[in-house]
């Protein structure tokens, strides 16, 4: 014969605070929600910069004028047209941009999948490769990769326009960078090394 729990109040009491805890992951919403906001507002930005290009090809003053103070291009001579230099300032904002846009896409997707609620994608064609087996340390190294990246086309910017920059700015930017690199590289070491991939395993 059963024996009556004795504290069954006290119990379920018990069993209800790791729901109220596990449930409290639904805070993390709004954050997400609120990246998506960031993603429309990059978006905005992108096609204002490229409206802008093309105007100053077909040699819109106004237009140009805007472009190269959202470069931070200056030069001895005031600038009337594009020039090779301009453009490719241009164009590597532009890609810095898509380049962000991609590092939230990875932090809203991956983020919510790891941390919120499952997407329920599989099977789905256009379900991204890496978010098949994404997890916190996936998605670190992924995170560190991007800021890699981003940085990168930043340093880039900046050598080519290296004539407005100090020498002491171009050293820092390029130290940054670096160390950008080794944290990358110590965090994808650190996670290989905590979850090593089984050697010899038959496939």
């Amino acid at each position: 014969m059963a024996t009556a729990d004795p504290f069954p109040a006290e119990r379920n009491r018990l069993r209800a605070l790791p729901g109220f805890i596990f449930a409290s992951r639904w805070l993390q919403l709004p954050l997400y929600l609120g990246l998506i906001v960031a993603q429309c507002v990059y978006v905005f930005h992108f096609w204002v910069e490229l409206v802008h290009l093309v105007e100053a090809v077909f040699g819109d003053q106004a237009a140009l004028a805007k472009l190269v103070t959202s470069i931070g291009y200056k030069s001895d001579a005031p600038v009337t047209q594009l020039n090779e230099t301009v453009i490719m300032l241009v164009v590597l904002a532009l890609i810095d941009v898509v380049m962000i846009s991609n590092l939230l896409i990875m932090v809203i997707v991956g983020g919510y999948e790891t941390f919120v609620s499952r997407l329920n994608l599989e099977g789905h064609p256009d379900q991204p490769e890496w978010l098949s087996h994404v997890n916190a340390s996936v998605l670190k190294v992924k995170l560190a990769t991007a800021i890699i990246g981003i940085s990168s086309i930043h340093l880039l910017k900046t050598f080519i326009n290296a004539a407005n920059y100090t020498d002491k700015v171009l050293l820092w930017q390029t130290v940054i960078h670096i160390a950008f690199l080794f944290s990358a590289l110590s965090i994808a070491l650190a996670d290989r090394l905590m979850s090593p991939a089984s050697k010899g395993a038959p496939h």
